[in-house]
């Protein structure tokens, strides 16, 4: 199966318009408890989340996965930070290219693949103010054209 296929439960939209993807990467996410559950009623929030490197570790930082309802006491911290699985190879690629300035990793997708649940890691580059701006004006000439065709 390509990466970033599976049963979609939660996507960055916004990392897309803030930042360039550089490189995409499938991660496994380890999980506590009923954080599975959740995820699987898709209540996870990638919004501001981003991904650090520490030794030699990936770890997921700043996303929301909310407490299952019928959890009681055994819920967690739901902004808790959660390592990532990669292998050693591709953390190692990750180290280097994160040297460069302005690059950084971003969650984009969060999905279900055979039973287990990945998120798809992005290698990003930041975006500048004009560079937004130019990607809305293609996109909607892209709309325009795309309209007078199927108006043909």
């Amino acid at each position: 199966m390509p990466k970033g296929t599976g049963k979609l439960i939660a996507q960055n939209r916004k990392a897309r318009h803030d930042y360039t993807i550089l490189e995409t990467f499938e991660a496994g996410i380890v999980l506590q408890g009923t954080e599975i559950k959740s995820i699987r009623a898709g209540r996870i929030n990638l919004k501001d989340g981003y991904a650090t490197i520490r030794n030699g570790e990936l770890y997921l930082q700043n996303v929301h996965i909310s407490p299952y309802e019928q959890g009681n006491q055994f819920n967690h911290d739901p902004v808790r930070t959660r390592k990532l699985l990669l292998h050693k190879k591709q953390i190692m690629k990750l180290v280097g290219e994160l040297k460069t300035s302005g690059n950084t990793l971003v969650p984009l997708k969060v999905y279900i693949k055979d039973g287990y649940a990945k998120v798809l890691i992005g290698l990003a580059k930041g975006k500048k103010s004009y560079d937004k701006r130019e990607t809305l004006k293609r996109k909607a000439q892209q709309r325009e054209i795309d309209r007078a065709i199927k108006a043909r």
